[in-house]
């Protein structure tokens, strides 16, 4: 029954009109950054596969010898509109060391994501990345700054299909956490996460399974 209540968003014809030239904005800006990601994947030998999307520069980096391989449909959000949870920094992609490689699956999403690899990452199918996530596998340096960079614990990481990490999540080295699992947000990994679970806290632990929909 029509009770001649107006809409609200009737009443803000400015709203509307900004939201439809954001849109329009939005759009021919995802086009540009598509062309030129596939152009920078190009020139950093970064194997891509089709239909990926791209909304502000992701940063690639493929150290000499090592691989980069991102599967199909993937989405990379670096663009700080392009997430209105609020992105920290664009998206990075980077290999460190030569025999490195960072393997990403199809269908993945990534807002303001760091994936560094200095020995190896391998992400599944389906993964969802909430703003500002950060996966290493290595520390990078050592607390003390004399003892230099060539040893630098390094192990690898595996995170599994249909997983979702949520904002801020860090997960560091020799990591592997199952299908399915989701992991809260702030949330450090630094441990192995079981598939099917929900983990939260610093460090993460599972908090409780999830049951899995028919």
């Amino acid at each position: 029954m029509n009770t001649g209540a107006k809409r609200p968003d009737r009443r803000d014809p400015w709203g509307i009109w900004m939201c439809r030239l954001s849109g329009k904005w939005e759009y021919f800006m995802e086009k540009f950054w598509i062309a030129f990601s596939y152009g920078m994947c190009s020139l950093w030998k970064v194997e891509i596969q089709s239909c990926c999307r791209f909304w502000g520069r992701t940063y690639f980096r493929r150290a000499p010898g090592s691989v980069i391989k991102i599967g199909s449909k993937c989405r990379f959000r670096s663009a700080p509109w392009s997430n209105m949870a609020g992105l920290n920094h664009p998206c990075i992609i980077a290999t460190l060391k030569p025999d490195a490689k960072i393997i990403i699956g199809e269908g993945c999403g990534l807002s303001g994501t760091t994936v560094s690899a200095a020995q190896s990452i391998v992400i599944g199918k389906n993964v969802l990345c909430g703003a500002n996530v950060s996966i290493s596998d290595t520390d990078w340096h050592h607390v003390n700054r004399q003892e230099g960079r060539a040893s630098v614990p390094t192990a690898p990481v595996v995170i599994g299909d249909n997983v979702w990490l949520a904002m801020n999540v860090v997960v560091l080295k020799g990591v592997t956490i199952g299908d399915n699992s989701v992991i809260g947000a702030n949330s450090v990994v630094t441990k192995n996460i079981p598939a099917n679970v929900l983990a939260a806290g610093q460090p993460a632990k599972t908090v409780r399974n999830l049951t899995k929909c028919n």
